[in-house]
């Protein structure tokens, strides 16, 4: 099965970021996704990384420091050793709410992804539910990753597939061989786990893990990252989750 990694944000109620790392690698990870520069220097990031034996499947980098100074962010992330940047998230100012918002997302992406390569890093694209809203008859995420062209990678997180009312499973086919992450994280059972905003651990929810890893992975998925947006327990929450994956092949 594909490798898996873990988005640190899981983990970021814990009290610093030494605490994060050490959560991680005692959980099992031996790859993280990181949230850009957690506010280091890149050698004093990459060696508290090497110290607990992590290293960086990828990372999220905020549109709008990707779009300042690309080549910078690009030359920091090479150093770490990260060989994709995925834009995790855009404000309702970002995306606005047309097709032609929507391309217009795409276009600004292709601009910057070949400053990254000529860096030595890839871009790529993370969704949430919002992309998965139609607009002029094709979700959001379509016009998106048209406008972009096929340089910019894709980073489907399957959960808020679901939690928009879509399959991700035909997502991963429509878009084979461009999601080199997907993000695993489960939708609770409706009215339960309401104090982790409907989430839970991979394996304990509704969605058909062993139908999507499957298809992740023929689809071509590098990387599987783990992640639950508002866990009770985190250290216990990406325990059971890697415990889950390993039991499927992982």
């Amino acid at each position: 099965m594909t490798s898996v990694a873990l988005q640190l944000y899981t983990l970021r109620t814990l009290p610093s970021f030494e605490a994060q790392l050490a959560c991680a690698a005692a959980a099992g990870y031996r790859a993280v996704e990181t949230l850009h520069d957690h506010g280091f220097e890149v050698d004093r990031l990459r060696d508290t990384l090497t110290a607990h034996g992590l290293t960086v499947a990828s990372s999220h980098v905020p549109f709008e420091v990707l779009e300042r100074d690309p080549a910078a962010v690009a030359t920091f992330h090479r150093a770490l050793g990260t060989p994709l940047m995925v834009v995790p998230h855009l404000s309702p100012d970002q995306r606005g709410s047309t097709a032609d918002a929507w391309r217009d997302v795409g276009r600004r992406l292709a601009s910057l992804a070949p400053v990254c390569l000529d860096h030595g890093v890839r871009l790529g694209y993370h969704n949430h539910a919002f992309e998965i809203e139609t607009f002029d008859g094709r979700v959001a995420l379509d016009w998106l990753l048209e406008a972009a062209g096929e340089t910019v990678e894709l980073e489907l997180d399957v959960a808020w597939v679901a939690r928009a009312g879509r399959d991700p499973l035909a997502l991963l086919e429509r878009y084979r061989g461009r999601c080199t992450r997907v993000h695993v994280k489960d939708l609770a059972p409706a009215g339960e786990n309401l104090d982790e905003d409907g989430w839970a651990d991979v394996g304990r929810g509704t969605l058909d893990w062993p139908a999507l890893l499957e298809a992740a992975t023929e689809t071509g998925a590098e990387w599987l990252v783990v992640e639950h947006d508002r866990p009770r327990d985190p250290a216990g929450s990406i325990t059971r989750s890697l415990a889950f994956l390993r039991g499927l092949g992982g």
